[in-house]
């Protein structure tokens, strides 16, 4: 049986898949850090990751706010390092995968990453009675393809080039045919300016 994602547009040739079940994090702290994360390359998303564990770069908490310090270059904030650390593992493992799969680690895009609950479990010694924090991830990377645009922009420049040269082409047809056209009505004015010199001739000889 194959595991159940919540994303269904799946493409096999240029997507990888992977994902974490009951992971020891805080539901909230995955849902921040997957919003800031999605949408971004991999390898900023790994660079970001590292910043914040080191505690160099925060990461801005916008839905749960509530009594949250601002941090430097932002509002609310924190250094969520355990969520960090786990999301990073699960992010290389993606990267494994679409490295098997043949595809460019380096332009590889987290489509969606998205936390769900996981299933509650009471923690047990001297904090007995407590809920434990559980948390599924899972992520979905694409490749980005820049090399089909480019060829689509060279094809683009081609079609042009051809239907400027057609218009050349066809000015000059123009003109040639008017240059054409030009010698015959001169020759036909000539002849019109001859009869009449003739009639004039022929008048002066009758008076």
């Amino acid at each position: 049986m194959g595991k159940n994602y919540s994303f269904k547009n799946y493409n096999k040739e240029n997507m990888a898949r992977a994902s974490g079940k009951s992971i020891p994090v805080s539901f909230k702290h995955s849902i921040e850090i997957c919003n800031f994360i999605r949408g971004k390359n991999v390898n900023y998303a790994k660079n970001v990751l590292n910043d914040v564990i080191k505690e160099k770069r925060a990461i801005p908490f916008k839905r749960f706010s509530d009594d949250v310090g601002h941090k430097k270059k932002m509002a609310a904030g924190r250094y969520p390092k355990k969520a960090s650390k786990e999301i990073l593992d699960i992010i290389n493992l993606v990267e494994a995968n679409a490295q098997f799969k043949g595809l460019n680690t380096s332009n590889l895009i987290i489509t969606s990453i998205s936390p769900n609950k996981a299933s509650s479990v009471t923690r047990f010694g001297r904090k007995r009675g407590r809920k434990a924090k559980r948390t599924n991830i899972e992520v979905f990377v694409q490749e980005k393809v820049t090399e089909k645009k480019s060829s689509v922009k060279k094809e683009s420049k081609e079609e042009k080039k051809e239907v400027e040269a057609q218009d050349k082409k066809g000015k000059k047809m123009e003109k040639t045919e008017n240059i054409k056209d030009k010698p015959k009505g001169s020759k036909e004015t000539e002849e019109k300016q001859e009869v009449k010199t003739v009639k004039k001739e022929e008048n002066k000889a009758q008076k």
